[in-house]
């Protein structure tokens, strides 16, 4: 009976761990400066830092993620990365020299100034010296990837999702291929181009192909003016001094002291006697001159 009248010992209700706060957002740099990113990249993929020795890879795969504006000094890099400043500025000098990253300035036009901003531009895609001296002076080609299947095929073949009765078969889109691919040169997009071959279709429809033929023809759009090439104002600087300089001087993003060589300071062409020259030239003609006692005379 005692036994029976015993209670157990109160359990100690169970409290889960407090959930850690959310990571703080990466800080963004003052309006207008921060991270900027090159123009034409490439989807990413598993295999975008893979030549680059794993710390270098991790810092690049973090900046890689950051949006454009953001952060990306020493500093700021260290607080966010389990790295210390040498190591990051390490990283940076290494992506650098790697083709990935540039550091310089670029104007930037407002309603009232025209003011000079300092960037740093990184690249996913590692780009050599002759692409970043392109980049500068806002001339970069656009890499041309070769699909399987052009873009016009790829819309003609899937015109029949938006539009069922417009179903088409491959030699019809092969057929009509060249025809969108004229309205893609005129400027046209795929917006544009569904709109006028699926709008106000009539019922039904007999022959899909022959549909979209003459809409093709019927319907294609004016040849648009092409925008003037806008000036691009934008300079590089070495990432140690901070000295300015041309893109071919900028080596590796370095200039000809910090990369240890002597930079070039011969002016005027080839066999041009050099300002530091000038005396021992000078000297060298005086002593080759015959006293006017000794030539020899020329009679006339």
């Amino acid at each position: 009976m005692a036994d029976a009248q015993l209670s157990a010992a109160p359990c100690t209700p169970h409290v889960s761990p407090p959930a850690a706060p959310p990571a703080a957002p990466h800080p963004m740099a003052n309006p207008g400066y921060g991270k900027r990113s090159a123009p034409y990249e490439r989807p990413r993929s598993e295999r975008d830092f893979a030549h680059l020795v794993p710390r270098d890879a991790a810092i690049a795969a973090f900046i890689d993620r950051l949006p454009d504006g953001s952060d990306i000094s020493v500093k700021a890099l260290a607080k966010a990365l389990p790295y210390g400043q040498c190591a990051v500025r390490t990283t940076l000098n290494r992506l650098q020299e790697a083709g990935h990253l540039r550091r310089g300035s670029e104007c930037v036009a407002t309603e009232q100034v025209l003011l000079w901003v300092t960037r740093t531009f990184f690249s996913r895609t590692a780009r050599d010296d002759a692409w970043w001296a392109a980049f500068a002076q806002g001339d970069v080609p656009r890499e041309q990837q070769r699909p399987t299947r052009s873009r016009a095929f790829i819309l003609l073949a899937s015109l029949g999702r938006a539009a069922p009765t417009l179903t088409l078969s491959s030699a019809d889109c092969v057929s009509l291929e060249p025809q969108v691919s004229e309205w893609f040169e005129r400027g046209a997009t795929e917006a544009e181009l569904l709109h006028a071959l699926t709008a106000g279709l009539p019922t039904p429809v007999h022959h899909a192909a022959s549909l979209v033929r003459r809409r093709l023809r019927d319907k294609l759009p004016p040849e648009r003016v092409v925008p003037v090439h806008r000036t691009v104002l934008r300079t590089l600087e070495c990432s140690e001094c901070r000295a300015p300089g041309t893109p071919e001087a900028l080596l590796g993003g370095r200039c000809a002291p910090c990369r240890g060589t002597e930079p070039d300071t011969r002016f005027g062409p080839p066999g041009a006697v050099q300002a530091g020259h000038v005396r021992d030239r000078m000297s060298q003609v005086r002593a080759a001159l015959v006293p006017r006692p000794e030539r020899p005379s020329v009679r006339r």
